[in-house]
């Protein structure tokens, strides 16, 4: 299993774009065969913050993700030229 997080940081006038932005990425990353969870967050205190919970079967599932129309439309194309700031958590899982 492969689990991460990101957290991105967005101008407060695109935070409308942005949450539409990720509703359609997490929509179509959902569907993906290898997808466990995809899960976008926005920070409670920081609504210009967002953190997205992943999940994929393995490093090849995860590698398919990227390479995925969706995901070079709505993060490479979308969200990454609007991000502020970027960085990723990898994450093991203790049980």
């Amino acid at each position: 299993m492969v689990s991460f997080t990101v957290r991105l940081k967005f101008a407060s006038e695109d935070r409308a774009d942005m949450a539409e932005t990720l509703r359609q990425l997490a929509e179509a990353s959902r569907k993906e065969p290898g997808c466990v969870s995809y899960i976008p967050h926005q920070v409670e205190d920081d609504p210009d913050t967002v953190i997205i919970y992943e999940q994929y079967k393995d490093a090849q599932a995860l590698a398919a993700h990227r390479a995925t129309e969706h995901f070079n439309k709505f993060a490479v194309g979308g969200l990454y030229q609007k991000m502020r700031d970027r960085s990723v958590e990898n994450l093991t899982a203790l049980a």
